[in-house]
């Protein structure tokens, strides 16, 4: 099974690392290194899906996938 997509980067603006779930509307976390990040990111997720679960909200499954894993594909196919 597929897992989403975590999307790490820094942020300057608020001196520390933004981890975001692009698959999941406004689901993000922020952290002063990006491990904590990943880890708060993880725990957004839980509640996340969750709370969706518990309002009887539609859980989309994971597609969101950066295009460098869509490379081989595109090169395989030239």
């Amino acid at each position: 099974m597929k897992d989403y997509h975590i999307n790490i980067f820094y942020s300057e603006e608020d001196g520390g690392y933004i981890a975001d779930i692009p698959d999941l509307v406004h689901c993000s976390a922020f952290g002063k290194t990006p491990e904590e990040a990943l880890a708060e990111a993880l725990r957004a997720k839980q509640a996340w899906l969750e709370a969706a679960r518990a309002e009887g909200k539609p859980v989309p499954p994971p597609r969101y996938r950066p295009i460098i894993y869509q490379v081989p594909n595109l090169l395989s196919t030239g």
